[in-house]
């Protein structure tokens, strides 16, 4: 049987997620060594440049609290009702984008995902908001490590993914792709 493969609608810098989602149509094979990550670079997709932290500041959100934002919107069992509140001023059309985007991570076999947050840092645009390299490894082995720069907002005591980033990473108002047109209807004869 073939596995249904759903396309994953992504912009920008989500190139990258798009790879990890689609690259499993080969057989699985390990690669020969484990790529490791050095050093993480500096966001450059359409983020300032992090801000030193403030001696005597607020601290940084722990990693996790970055990360838990990220796997709940990979999570396909998370509905995309729930999730809309995980992106800066989200809003209730975005909803079916996001099921559309974790199921079709999952229908290409890269779910699991795991996140990890490096070089968090507060925003320069003094908002409050943090950037952090997010590296994101899939199941698929073939697929690997994937690393990009984010920037999260404070929302009520949590933490939620810019409007700017989920704009690079997600096509969320875009429309599932048209249904094909009927087959043309047979010319009847004439008497």
């Amino acid at each position: 049987m073939t596995p249904v493969r759903h396309p994953v609608l992504l912009r920008g810098a989500a190139t990258i997620v798009a790879a990890f989602a689609l690259g499993g149509c080969g057989p699985a094979t390990p690669p020969t060594s484990s790529p490791s990550v050095e050093t993480s670079p500096p966001p450059s997709v359409g983020i300032p440049a992090p801000a030193p932290p403030a001696p005597g500041g607020p601290p940084l959100p722990q990693p996790s609290a970055l990360t838990d934002v990220m796997a709940r919107l990979a999570d396909p069992a998370v509905p995309g009702t729930e999730k809309v509140t995980l992106i800066e001023n989200g809003t209730a059309g975005e909803a079916a984008g996001l099921d559309r985007f974790a199921s079709a991570l999952r229908d290409n076999g890269a779910l699991p995902l795991s996140f990890e947050a490096r070089d968090l840092a507060w925003s320069q645009n003094g908002s409050g908001n943090v950037v952090a390299t997010v590296i994101v490894t899939t199941a698929n082995p073939q697929s690997g490590r994937f690393t990009f720069p984010m920037e999260f907002a404070p929302a009520d005591g949590s933490w939620q993914l810019t409007r700017q980033t989920a704009d690079q990473l997600l096509a969320l108002d875009a429309p599932p792709p048209p249904a094909p047109p009927p087959p043309p209807a047979a010319p009847t004869p004439t008497p």
